[in-house]
């Protein structure tokens, strides 16, 4: 079954419609009085192997986009903070003078997910490549998030699994522990006064969940990008399926 794309010239269709949803549309026709303008046929296969090839590239730039030197630590969106449940230690180490120390850690962390983030292109493009024809036109009517959400329920659990060690040796590379395990040896010694709990959070873990989701948050934005831009629409079979729009 074959899957036509007609637009309406007197209707002008404008480039920055959704360009997902228009490949999947039904068939327009303009009658000129003479004859009747068409625009290309594109088969449900090239319309599949458009959105896969535009999905490939997205999650391939936001996948590298997180794992240079500082994709994570000076981008404010996914930057992963001191861990939210040693906020208290936080505070007693600042005031203890030891600011470099909470800065040198919150550093760490995000080296840590850069360094992770490098695995993540290959579990995303074959997510992707294994995409049914059904998931694929399922996405092309959903949201302008619809792609990253089939990746966060399709992708989460093996990233995790080669996440975790990487993050592991990442921050044992670069000592950590060094840092964290006096301020938390020393904010532990404070609770048995105050009778607060003592902080000893699995940084790991914690790095790893948050490595996922800043990674998600960039290829979301990326999705979105192929979905509303033409001019992301950079190779053969995308400008053969997305301009047939134009």
């Amino acid at each position: 079954m074959k899957t036509k794309l007609f637009f309406s010239l007197g209707l002008g269709l404008l480039l920055t419609s959704c360009v997902l949803e228009e490949i999947a549309g039904d068939v327009l026709t303009t009658g000129t009085g003479t004859g009747t303008t068409t625009a290309p046929a594109l088969t449900n296969d090239e319309v599949i192997a458009g959105l896969k090839e535009a999905l490939t590239i997205g999650i391939k730039k936001g996948a590298e986009m997180a794992s240079v030197t500082d994709g994570f630590f000076k981008n404010d969106m996914i930057k992963i903070p001191f861990p939210p449940e040693a906020e208290a230690m936080k505070e007693k180490a600042i005031e203890w003078g030891l600011q470099n120390k909470v800065d040198e850690i919150i550093l760490t962390l995000n080296r840590a997910a850069e360094t992770a983030s490098q695995k993540a292109s290959p579990i995303f493009v074959d997510a992707i490549t294994n995409m049914s024809i059904g998931d694929g036109f399922e996405i092309l009517h959903g949201s302008d998030s619809a792609a990253t959400m089939y990746l966060i329920k399709t992708t989460t659990s093996p990233l995790t699994t080669a996440f975790m060690p990487v993050v592991k040796e990442a921050i044992e590379a670069v000592e950590l522990t060094k840092y964290w395990n006096p301020l938390a040896t020393k904010y532990n010694q404070t609770t048995k006064i105050t009778g607060k709990p003592e902080i000893n959070p699995d940084l790991d873990k914690y790095v790893t969940d948050r490595a996922i989701t800043g990674l998600f948050y960039l290829v979301k934005q990326e999705e979105r990008k192929i979905r509303k831009d033409p001019v992301a629409q950079v190779t053969d079979l995308l400008k053969k399926v997305f301009g047939s729009l134009l």
